[in-house]
């Protein structure tokens, strides 16, 4: 068995990701114990290397997840303004009200200790009440600056179907975020150089110079700046599957190096001379790995072009050194050195999809088949192969894609990017000469584009699917492999049932007369999901900024799909304030809602007004509004729609942000009707809320709050939590629980708290016990999760 053949690359692979999957990593003495046995059983000449190799893995992959957390800021400095210098990394984002950017700190003795050399994502934002954009204006790419921030430790979301911030941070090696203090004192100390100074020049340079309506895609194509891209352009790309082609891929790094060998085979048949100081095959392999690095840097190095580049460099290598080098080769290497230099890229979706496209093409199309004959073979392989990933990376199927890859991979590929690279070449060789090929390359992309958008709104291109249970993805895998076996191999119809449990997994739906309750983890605000047999309905819909975090589109959206609830049959708004009703647009124009139901008088448009006394029943569940009575005047948080639902085995009480007044009134009127199992904290446990009286008058045995980290109002407030744990109720609250599925049935009362449930190491709660402490900050910046 080689050390560097495929089982020992797969055995490394396999450790590495059963590290990554624990709930906590080991110990450091234990890694660097299990790195040292690892490396003697793999280089030792025996047929159990292959364990070596896993060990290896494992220990090699942990070591760099401990190092990456232990570069996060410290607990005690959660909170902290901080003043420091440093490069803007990578290109700035700019929105309408910020400017989003990674800052690498200077390594020196005048910097906070816990981020020198270290990399921290800004947020820039724009005075309050700002009318035009503030001095982020100024802010380029590869320049230096002096700034003000208050900063903290990544901190994201945990929603089911949601994106995980914490996890994208460690495998970055992003140490905090943060936010610029005090604007009018950042400084410039240097102009902007570098690779992603002359990147930020030439997009500038492509807008100018390519007509307005697709220069954003030339500037994708030509440079991997994808900042141009609206959400409805990435919708479009996602429902038509082309999200892999608009950033540079691997195939646009192949097209690269196939021009500059082709290159060179011109040059050495017109210069012969040229032979005399390196043979032509040799020549062909090194100048067309040049093309693929420099292409790759460009880029921004992203992983498919790294992916590409080290397949490139190992057949090089192996044709220099006159060996033989197979595709299986070349992928197997490139996959190790991946994980050795970056092991926490298999975090990535991009490292998986990228090694298993290849792999699966590898293992069903024979090398000899001419390219042209292999197109079509190769995008239904990539098409089947790659289905249980993608469903599984992202909760979605672009049914459309097949068809939109036939005409989108040959036409963008060979025409739109040979053209975007032509522009940019000649326009670095002389300012100016690059704008008719970008004009060019816009033309040609627009003949495809509006095909493009019509396939993606019709109604079958994109297929959500439900979170699967965790062997549906195996179980997927081997029905594809089966299936892409030669032809005559009889059973391939059966195989597609180890399909089932990912396309069609059981969603968990409650009985007759049973209900399930999502309370989502919205940042400061609430969401919650209510199922029953046959319904769904949605209480809340989460805060929204403008050109910022919304939660109806990045959380309560995603919960919805990843839940399996394809409608809506009732929104219920309890009122205006943007806490609760801010993400209600994205959540409508994503879902199919059957009626919203909201206060009388508030400022959500609304079907019908939620009114104390109505009632309905749905699968044998009993939904009622305690209040507002009829003709009660809007009051914002007191007039919110208070709404019990009850079953035969218990209930629930969702009181949106009613104060102490509203919950006395409730006590004196509707006694009987507050007693519930489960209480959602009313106005997210402020001190304003959760009365005595009405605390002893719901009897729950489990209160619920719904608040964001680190939350300027200090909720939910300490002396609150007492009062309820005190009347004998369990209290917990989605900042340190993530998202909270309670089910009340004929079983009793059940609770699953997302962060325990699927804990990963890379856990902020876990990191913030361990320290002991927390942070209140002295405004509002911070409370937006991050995005």
């Amino acid at each position: 068995m080689p050390p560097l053949g495929l089982a020992c690359a797969l055995a490394w692979l396999i450790g590495a990701a059963g590290v990554l999957w624990r709930s906590e990593l080991p110990g450091v003495a234990a890694l660097w114990t299990g790195l040292a046995v690892g490396l003697g059983w793999w280089v030792a000449p025996t047929r159990w290397r292959w364990f070596g190799a896993a060990l290896v893995g494992l220990a090699w992959t942990g070591l760099h997840a401990g190092w990456s957390l232990q570069s996060q800021l410290p607990v005690a400095w959660e909170g902290r303004e901080i003043v420091v210098t440093g490069r803007v990394d990578g290109l700035p984002e700019p929105e309408a009200r910020r400017t989003r950017f990674l800052f690498r700190i200077d390594d020196g003795a005048d910097q906070p200790l816990p981020l020198r050399g270290r990399t921290v994502r800004v947020a820039w934002y724009d005075e309050h009440g700002a009318e035009t954009i503030g001095p982020r204006r100024a802010l380029g790419a590869g320049e230096r600056w002096r700034f003000h921030l208050r900063v903290r430790a990544p901190r994201g979301l945990a929603n089911p179907g949601g994106f995980d911030a914490e996890r994208y941070a460690m495998a970055q090696r992003i140490s905090a975020t943060g936010y610029v203090r005090a604007p009018e004192r950042a400084m410039r100390l240097e102009a902007g150089s570098g690779l992603d100074a002359w990147r930020s020049r030439m997009s500038a340079r492509i807008e100018a110079g390519a007509p307005a309506a697709s220069n954003r895609f030339v500037r994708a194509l030509a440079l991997g700046d994808t900042r141009g891209l609206s959400q409805d352009d990435w919708q479009v790309l996602r429902a038509a599957g082309l999200t892999h082609l608009i950033a540079i891929s691997g195939f646009h790094v192949g097209l690269v190096a196939g021009a500059f060998a082709l290159l060179a085979v011109l040059a050495w048949r017109l210069f012969p001379a040229l032979a005399r100081r390196m043979p032509r095959p040799q020549a062909i392999g090194w100048l067309a790995l040049a093309g693929a690095l420099g292409y790759a840097a460009v880029a921004g190095f992203a992983l498919p072009t790294l992916r590409t580049v080290l397949m490139i460099a190992v057949v090089v290598l192996a044709r220099t050194s006159r060996r033989p080098a197979r595709v299986v080769d070349a992928l197997v290497l490139a996959m190790l050195a991946m994980l050795v230099c970056d092991p926490l890229s298999l975090l990535a979706p991009g490292f998986w999809l990228s090694f298993a496209g290849v792999a699966w093409l590898a293992w069903c199309l024979p090398a000899s088949l001419h390219w042209a004959k292999a197109f079509l073979p190769a995008q239904g392989v990539a098409t089947l192969g790659l289905l249980p990933l993608t469903a599984v990376l992202f909760g979605q199927a672009s049914l459309a894609g097949p068809l939109a890859n036939l005409v989108a991979i040959p036409w963008w590929s060979l025409v739109v990017v040979p053209l975007s690279l032509v522009g940019t070449v000649g326009e670095w060789v002389h300012p100016g000469a690059g704008g008719v090929a970008w004009r060019w390359a816009a033309t040609c992309f627009d003949l495809t584009w509006p095909a493009f958008t019509w396939l993606a709104n019709s109604r079958f291109a994109l297929w959500w699917l439900p979170e699967p249970s965790v062997w549906a993805l195996p179980l997927a895998l081997m029905g594809a492999a089966f299936i892409l076996l030669p032809k005559g191999v009889p059973g391939k119809m059966l195989a597609s049932v180890l399909w089932l449990p990912l396309l069609w997994p059981d969603r968990g739906l409650p009985r007759e007369g049973e209900m399930e309750l999502v309370v989502l983890d919205v940042g400061q605000g609430l969401s919650v999901v209510v199922r029953t047999a046959n319904h769904a309905l949605l209480y809340d819909a989460g805060p929204a900024v403008e050109e910022g975090f919304d939660a109806g589109e990045r959380a309560v959206v995603p919960a919805l799909r990843a839940l399996g609830v394809p409608r809506l049959d009732a929104l219920v708004v309890s009122h205006g304030d943007n806490d609760h009703a801010g993400g209600v647009p994205a959540v409508r124009e994503s879902v199919p809602v059957a009626i919203t139901l909201a206060p009388a008088g508030s400022p959500v448009e609304g079907d019908a007004p939620c009114l104390g006394g109505a009632a309905w029943r749905w699968d044998g569940v009993e939904f009622r509004f305690l209040h507002p009575p009829p003709h009660f005047p809007y009051f914002g948080n007191e007039a919110s729609c208070v709404l019990r639902i009850g079953t035969t085995q218990g209930a629930v009480l969702l009181p949106g942000d009613i104060g102490t007044q509203i919950e006395a009134g409730l006590v004196r009127r509707q006694a009987a009707w507050l007693r519930s199992d489960v209480v959602v904290l009313p106005h997210h446990g402020s001190a304003g809320s959760s009365a005595g009286s009405f605390v002893r008058a719901t009897g729950a045995r489990l209160a619920v709050g719904s608040s964001g980290f680190g939350n300027r109002f200090r909720h939910p407030r300490e002396d609150v939590v007492a009062r309820w744990r005190e009347a004998g109720a369990e209290v917990l609250d989605t900042q340190s629980s993530g998202a909270v599925r309670i089910w009340l049935g004929r079983d009793g009362l059940s609770v699953r708290e997302r962060r325990h449930d699927r804990a990963r190491p890379w856990d902020a709660v876990r990191r913030q016990r361990a320290g002991g402490l927390s942070y209140r900050p002295e405004d509002g910046r911070p409370d937006a999760p991050e995005d």
